[in-house]
């Protein structure tokens, strides 16, 4: 393949995107506004409902589909690889229940690309991995399934996904894209390929390891600073001080970060982080910091169980066998993604307690959470619960007001606001025991 962009665009060439999920669908979209694209996936059930214009996941509208219809089809055949001349893998990059990287997913995509790709191609990998994935593990698997040699029959490129899932404001095409190629001239390719559906920049990497490193730092920053308001909010609960007053007046002074504590889980800073340890510590040395803020953080949803429980002795109520509303199981507001949600270990604990949670969230897609997790959703809240945990955002919840949450609870109302959507003031002149991180 000619790596010019003109080229490209005046053969009609084809560019397939793996894996249509978070990061890869409003990915196919953007592209499909310029070029002719296939979105594949393992799921025929994923495909059909694409192809008749519907997005489970809320991140594409029917509208934003129809739009591109004429532009992009969508296949579980794997043979229709071939037709494109440029691949990108969108894969997840998870982690197993020993927070070791579990490469299974991108390689298992690899080997699928490899075994139907064309002479020529050019595979870009999207999915998070640690510095060296594309090219010493990738790499072998697409020669060897394929039968071509690197940077003479294919070329590989990297461009790390920075897509937030529910954010309308932060678009794909509105974040700038790091990209690298194995030769510059394949660099430069990437640059104009994503350039033409990018509105806010290129940045050229010069290699695919510094992309594959550019995207395990961003979340890993994320994942420390929010490490240190957890702890933060650890430290002054013991002194008796509110966490989010603290904040609110450091927040005054123009250089103070506003990082919040919370529970943190999701696809990408609860995860990222453990692709770099495991890389670092394979070459002998030990991130003592970014595990430091993993353990902080892997720990608060024990810690809100353990407030809940204190509360509730607090109120007079018997721990043992109390109803307790927990009200979100996304990872985040207002989206239906249970991936890594960190809102099932408050779930544990309290059943370790011997509390009887019951968990609500009108994002999340039951059957999914049943399987994932095996927690059955309510459809309805019917109280009166012993208290209530406000565990996720969402507008639903917000809607409710306090004067709703209260409906629902016992005499005296303990509230649980994990992420602080109510103001504390108001919630104890409404008569909750109020907590919040």
């Amino acid at each position: 393949m000619n790596y010019s962009i003109d080229g490209f665009l005046s053969r009609d060439h084809k560019v397939a995107v793996v894996g249509l999920g978070y990061v890869g669908l409003p990915l196919a979209v953007h592209f499909a506004r310029r070029y002719r694209v296939l979105g594949y996936d393992i799921s025929t059930l994923r495909v059909q409902e694409l192809t008749e214009g519907h997005d489970r996941t809320g991140e594409v509208s029917s509208d934003e589909l129809k739009e591109v219809s004429e532009s992009i089809s969508f296949t579980a055949d794997p043979a229709d690889l071939a037709t494109a001349s440029v691949i990108i893998v969108t894969v997840p990059t998870p982690i197993d229940e020993y927070k070791i990287p579990d490469l299974r997913p991108v390689m298992s995509a690899t080997a699928t690309v490899g075994q139907h790709m064309s002479r020529g191609a050019l595979v870009v990998y999207e999915s998070t991995v640690y510095p060296g994935v594309t090219e010493d593990e990738c790499v072998p698997v697409l020669e060897e399934r394929s039968g071509l040699r690197w940077k003479e029959d294919f070329h590989v490129g990297y461009s790390p996904e920075r897509i937030n899932p529910g954010d309308k404001k932060h678009t794909f095409d509105r974040i700038v894209k790091v990209v690298a190629g194995d030769t510059p001239a394949v660099t430069h390719f990437m640059a104009e390929l994503y350039g033409r559906v990018v509105l806010a920049g290129i940045h050229e990497a010069p290699s695919i390891k510094t992309a594959e490193a550019s995207k395990v730092i961003e979340n890993t920053q994320r994942d420390v600073n929010i490490a240190l308001m957890n702890e933060l909010s650890l430290i002054f609960d013991r002194m008796g001080l509110d966490t989010w007053d603290v904040l609110e007046a450091a927040r005054t002074k123009w250089n103070f970060l506003p990082f919040e504590p919370g529970l943190v889980g999701g696809h990408c800073i609860g995860v990222d982080p453990y692709y770099l340890t495991f890389k670092a510590e394979s070459l002998g040395y030990h991130p003592y910091v970014i595990l430091a803020g993993r353990r902080i953080n892997d720990g608060m949803g024990r810690h809100v169980a353990q407030m809940a429980v204190k509360m509730l002795i607090r109120s007079g109520r018997q721990v043992a066998g109390a109803r307790v509303a927990v009200l979100g199981l996304t990872f985040k507001e207002n989206i239906p993604d249970i991936r890594n949600t960190r809102v099932v270990d408050v779930i544990e604990e309290l059943r370790d307690y011997g509390l009887e949670p019951v968990v609500h969230d009108p994002r999340a897609d039951a059957s999914e959470v049943r399987h994932e997790y095996g927690i059955e959703l309510v459809q309805s809240l019917e109280g009166p619960f012993d208290a209530v945990i406000l565990a996720v955002k969402h507008d639903e919840y917000r809607e409710m007001g306090l004067e709703g949450i209260a409906t629902l609870m016992k005499e005296p109302r303990v509230l649980l606001d994990v992420k602080a959507m109510f103001d504390r003031q108001q919630a104890q002149e409404v008569g909750f025991m109020y907590w919040r991180l």
